[in-house]
This record gives structure tokens, sequence and C-alpha cells, in this order.
């Protein structure tokens, strides 16, 4: 026992160190471990998007500076709030979809649907209720069982179809399809159709529709398309046409066949004549299509006759139509048949394909696999029970921890996981009830995975783990660096106000700057007016006044500093440029209400974006000190030079 023990226990550390020699730990800062993994992402990343590449040196002591800062922002529990940890699941929503898709099981499956629609095949069909559970399903699987040995042993199709069969069409076709496509049916009916074999009878099948058997009669290529139009000369709707009736329709559509013979314009004869009033003022015509579109006495013509040729009358359940086949082309390419693939697989359980091979893959690399002693406990449990029955699903199942399948090496799927998702109405004898419990708790075990592997995504995929923290440790470095640099400098005013006064001589000017009010009029009258009424105001608020008096005749504007160049109407009023260059739509019209030109500032305010970014500067650089005091950094420069 005690060697088995330690031969585990060296397994399990041989297993570790694997895992820690694979991504080693590049650095600590502050204690916390920085891996290889993380580093190597990153440094990738800007060598990508660098136009001046670092050398990694460069690099490393930018990314300890990056590193302390998130640790700062760490320290101040800026990654504890709540909009901090809301914003950070939101993105952790957005891209996980990324990795719970494969998105290389598409292409195969729309090259598939592409080949199959290089051929048509033949089929007979008889079509069998589904049944309303599994019970009942299983009752009516085993009569179609009967009904495919009579068709085996020789039956007549069109006897046994129309007997049996509850698919509407079979009274109008007695159970033969003839030639179908791909895209035409449910992915589960086409799956068979073209996998059974010329001459053979497929198995029961079952879709959402039913139960199905299927004849495989004959295959052949797809022809492509055609380009038709028509007249038509309709029968007459819900009533059985009588033969008197067909021969008056034939007759009339005769005598517009032959002013086509004589040279007649098939278009203007079409617009004049048809009773399909859908196409009429096209000329009868109908576009591009391809088989399986039209019924069949239409098609054989459109597609056999050369282009330009017109038909005699031909008879369909619709009526007679005299048919002129305009043009032919083979099926579209691969790449213009995408939209119509992709279409088709939207709305059938190909849509769903991309997500089920992420869960398969995982279920692989989780080494998921059935528990081999469950089936045989579980019809212990069932016999025990004396069947299948709600008194084994609420009592038994319910309760039960028996591990149907495992993953993950400690992951189990339990019995009572499925006991919800079981019908409780149904009576099955044992057998046929492990096959049930098993049908129901294989896409169960699926989401199961797919739950493990999103909640352990972060654990389990490199990618998905550095792509996050970039982003988590982007909020943070954003978030403290605006607290203690861009916005603290900003509002910090006396900070601004002592480091312009020790700076000063740093912003001193070359040129002077206008500082005050300018107002502005909409014409001369209204400026003379303005001019009157602050000569002879002897009020507190002259601002205030012109305002009410005026409104939108005049406009007051505070200019800060303003160096020539800056400002238009400072320009005109002191450097001496145009008045013209000045006037707008509104206003022509300028004067200094307050201040004028000053040599130097003032105070920090004159100058404050310049003030504010060395301050911020000044402030980083503190910063910068602050955090070598706080936060020690050990590099592991063996695992650095792998790099190199």
């Amino acid at each position: 026992m005690k060697t088995k023990l330690m031969i585990s226990l060296l397994v399990v550390c041989s297993a570790i160190v694997a895992v820690a020699a694979s991504d080693p730990v590049l650095m600590t800062i502050n204690g916390k471990e920085i891996k290889l993994s993380e580093f190597e992402y990153l440094y990738q990343k800007n060598q990508q998007q660098q136009v001046d590449k670092e050398t990694l040196d460069q690099y490393v002591d930018r990314f300890v500076t990056y590193k302390r800062k998130v640790a700062d922002a760490e320290a101040a529990g800026l990654d504890t709030t709540a909009a901090f940890k809301k914003e950070l699941e939101g993105y952790r929503n957005d891209i996980v979809s990324q990795y719970l898709v494969d998105s290389t099981a598409i292409e195969p499956l729309i090259q598939q649907s592409y080949e199959r629609m290089k051929s048509f095949v033949n089929v007979d069909h008889v079509m069998y209720y589904r049944g309303r559970d599994y019970a009942d399903q299983l009752r009516n699987k085993a009569r179609m069982d009967s009904i495919r040995g009579l068709l085996v042993a020789g039956e007549p199709w069109d006897s046994v179809a129309l007997k049996y069969s509850i698919d509407p069409s079979v009274t109008r076709n007695n159970g033969h399809y003839n030639f179908i496509g791909a895209n035409m049916f449910p992915i589960e009916f086409e799956d068979v159709v073209y996998t059974t074999p010329v001459g053979e009878i497929s198995q029961p099948f079952k879709t959402s529709y039913g139960w199905h058997i299927v004849r495989v009669n004959d295959k052949r290529p797809n022809d492509g398309s055609v380009h038709a139009a028509h007249i038509l000369f309709m029968f007459p709707r819900g009533q059985e046409v009588t033969a008197e009736q067909k021969a008056a329709i034939l007759a009339r559509a005769d005598s517009v066949y032959d002013l086509l013979v004589k040279g007649g314009d098939f278009a203007e004869l079409a617009k004049q004549y048809t009773d399909d009033k859908g196409t009429a003022q096209r000329g009868g015509d109908l576009g591009w299509f391809g088989r399986n579109r039209m019924v069949k006495p239409f098609e054989e013509v459109a597609f056999n006759q050369a282009d330009g040729q017109i038909s005699k009358p031909v008879e369909t359940r619709f009526g007679y139509h005299i048919i002129k086949t305009l043009g032919h082309k083979p099926i579209e390419s691969l790449d213009d048949s995408r939209a119509v693939i992709k279409n088709a697989m939207s709305h059938d359980k190909r849509s769903k394909a991309p997500v089920q091979a992420r869960i398969d893959q995982k279920k692989a690399d989780y080494g998921f696999k059935a528990n081999p002693a469950a089936d045989k406990q579980l019809l212990a449990l069932l016999k025990a029970n004396g069947g299948y029955d709600s008194t084994f699903v609420h009592e038994v199942a319910a309760k039960s921890n028996l591990a149907l399948y495992t993953y993950d090496k400690t992951q189990k799927f339990t019995l009572a996981q499925v006991a919800s998702k079981l019908n409780d109405k149904m009576k099955l004898d044992a057998a046929n009830a492990v096959d049930y419990i098993h049908t129901v708790a294989e896409p169960l075990a699926d989401d199961a995975v797919h739950e493990y592997y999103v909640n352990n995504i972060y654990r389990d995929n490199k990618d998905f783990r550095n792509l996050l923290n970039e982003y988590r440790d982007g909020m943070l470095l954003f978030e403290v660096s605006n607290r203690r640099v861009w916005e603290g400098a900003a509002k910090d005013t006396l900070g601004l106000k002592n480091y312009f006064e020790t700076h000063r001589d740093q912003f001193a000017w070359t040129a002077p700057h206008f500082k005050g009010i300018i107002l502005k009029a909409d014409n001369d009258s209204t400026m003379q007016a303005v001019k009157a009424d602050i000569a002879a105001y002897r009020g507190d608020s002259l601002t205030t006044m012109l305002h009410q008096k005026y409104k939108s005749k005049i406009r007051m504007e505070r200019i800060p500093a303003m160096a020539q160049g800056e400002n238009k109407v400072v320009d005109y009023l002191f450097f001496g440029a145009s008045k013209k260059s000045a006037a707008d739509k509104r206003y022509t019209e300028f004067m200094t209400l307050e201040g004028g030109l000053i040599d130097q500032p003032q105070g920090y305010e004159d100058v404050k974006g310049q003030v504010t970014s060395q301050y911020q500067d000044y402030m980083e650089q503190a910063w910068l000190k602050e955090l070598e005091q706080k936060y020690p950094v050990n590099i592991n420069r063996k695992v650095l030079k792998k790099m190199k």
C-alpha cells in the first residue's frame, strides 16, 4: 500500500512539475506571480503594434511599471467595486462566446451539402406517427419495423404506402417522391436519403414529423437551372374539370400556340392571354429555377427544350401551359451557393454544430466516458422498483448519486441530475427504461460538460486567460492613473497654482496675449446703441442689462489668454487682421467689453493646459518613485533568457 501511495504521489508531482515547467513564473510583484505565458502574450502583441520596436529589456521595464500600477489599483480596492465587477463580467461574457464554438465545424457541413446539391435522388417514402412519448415512440417504431418487413418481402410500395403512410401527399403520389434534392427536407431525412445505397430500403428513422422509411431508386446529376416563361390557360378552381371544359381550354391554348408558330411575340401574347396574373406584366417570365421547383410535367419540358424553343400546350394540374425555354445554366459554384446552404443550415440541427463540436472536443479533453458499471446498477434499481414508473422517477432516480458518466477525473454526472427531465407518466420495462434514461441523459450530460468548461475556461484556456487579464488590468490601469495623475492633477487647483508659481519662468510668453470679454453685434446700429448704453450705465451688472435689452442681437464671449492666430476676432481687434475675416453670418461688429493685452500670464489659469500637462508629469514621476518603494519586483533572469 505504501509503495502504491508513493507511486501515485510521484505521478501527481511529476504532472505538477510538467505544468509548472511549461509555464514558469517569470517575476513576482509585491508577492504576486506573473507567468511567462502572460508576459509573452503581451510582449508579442506589443511588438506587432509598435512602429519603433522596443528591446526586450526596455519592454521588461515598462511591463514592471504597468504591473506595479495595477498592484496599486488593487491595493486601493478598485477591483472590488460593483461598477468594475459589472464591466469585467460583461466583457467576460462577450469574449467567452468566442471560445464556446468550433467554427471549423461549419465548413465540412457546407462542403457536404454542396456535394449533395450536385445530384438528385429518386425516393419512395412511407411515414408513420412519431409518438407522444418514448413508450409511444417504441410502439410506433415496432409498427414501422413491421411495415418495412412487408416492403422487404416484396409487397407493392403503392399499396403499403396508401394503407399505412400518414404523409399528406401519399394520396397524390402513392408514396413515390420521384427525384428530390438537398436542402428540400429536414436534415435527418436528407441524411438517410443521401446515404442509403440505390436499390435499398432504409431502416426506420425519426424526424420531428414522425417515423420514416425510404427506398432509394436512382441517383442522377443535378443539371442546374433553367430560365423559362409560360402562358397559362387555367383550369377552373375548386371543382372537377370535365372533358368538355378541358377541350375548350386546350382549344384556346392551341389558338395562341398557332399565333406563336406564325411569328407572334411570346411576351406580348403572354401579357394578353395568360391566366397567371403574377407573371403577365413580365411577359410570362418565371425567372431561373432548379429541379423540384415546378410541377413535374412543366419541369421536364422546360429543362429538355433547347434555348429559345417554345412547347405545344403542356397539361399540369393547374391547366395548360405554353412554355418557352430562355436559357440553361449549370449548378452554381460553392461560393455562390454558400448563402443558400447557410440559410438552410440555420433552420436545422447543423446550426448547433460549432457548439457541439466544442463540447465534443472538451469531452475528449476531459476524458468523458460512460460509467461501465452504471447500466448494471441502473437495471438493478429498476428491477427492484418493479420497472419504470413515477415512483422510480421521484423516489429512486431523484435521490440516486449513481454516476452515469465521469469526466475531468473528479466530475460525475449522476442519475439524480436526470430525474427532473424524465417523463413520470410512462411505464417501461427495465431494459427499455435504461435506454430511455440514456436518451434523456446524453444531451443533459453535454450541457453539464459545457457549463463546466465555461466555469473553468479561465483555468484551462491560456488564450482566454491572457485576454481577460489584459482587459482587467487595462481597466485598473486607466482608473488608477486617472485618479492618481490625470484627473487628480486637473482637480488639484492648489497644486496647479503652487506648481505654476514655482515654475513661472517655464511658462513665459514671447508675445502678448488677449484676455477679457469680447462683445459681438449683428450690425453697426446695434453696436452704436450698445456703446451708448455702456457709457451711460451706472449699475452693478452691465452684462445682465445688455443681455436683457439686446438678447440675440449681441453675443458676449469670455476669452481666456489667446495669442495671435488663435481667435479671428482677437486678431482683428488687436493684431491687425481684416474685419471681414472675423465676421460671420450672424455678427459683423466687434468691441472689447473687458480686458486687453497682457505680456505675461497673470496666473496658472492663463496657461492651464501647459501647467496641467507638466503637473501631471510631475505627479507621474512622484507616483513611480512611490511604486518602486511599495511594490518590490523579483525577476527570474533564467526564465527571461528563454525569451531571448
